[in-house]
């Protein structure tokens, strides 16, 4: 399994934006779903969000309708469209394939999102 590769973390005010991004060579021909996670420092990890291969998609109650998960399936990436950020959105987000066998993957490096009230 090819690890994830996570960017597009950042340092921004309450109420901005971001947009991270996550590759994973080979999710879309094997059939993946893909999750993104987040750690805050001291904290266990939480789901975030998730689409499945029908594109379906999921999401925690606290970013519903502020966060949206989609996918290019032709360049393998993952994304999070992060919109009226809170300080309690501050953590180190992850992504990773989920899924039988091949897909069945581990969460990545992360990328850090800080959000400044």
């Amino acid at each position: 399994q090819v690890q994830p590769v996570e960017s597009g973390g950042g340092s921004v005010q309450a109420g901005g934006s971001l947009r991270l991004s996550c590759t994973i060579p080979g999710s879309t021909s094997n059939g993946c779903g893909m999750d993104w996670s987040r750690q805050a420092a001291g904290k266990q990890r939480e789901w975030v969000s998730s689409i499945r291969t029908d594109g379906s998609t999921g999401y925690q109650e606290s970013v519903k309708g502020r966060f949206t998960i989609s996918q290019d399936k032709t360049t393998d990436t993952l994304y999070l469209q992060m919109d009226n950020l809170k300080p309690e959105d501050t953590a180190i987000y992850h992504c990773k394939t989920f899924g039988r066998g091949w897909c069945a993957g581990d969460w990545g490096q992360g990328t850090q999102v800080t959000v400044s009230s």
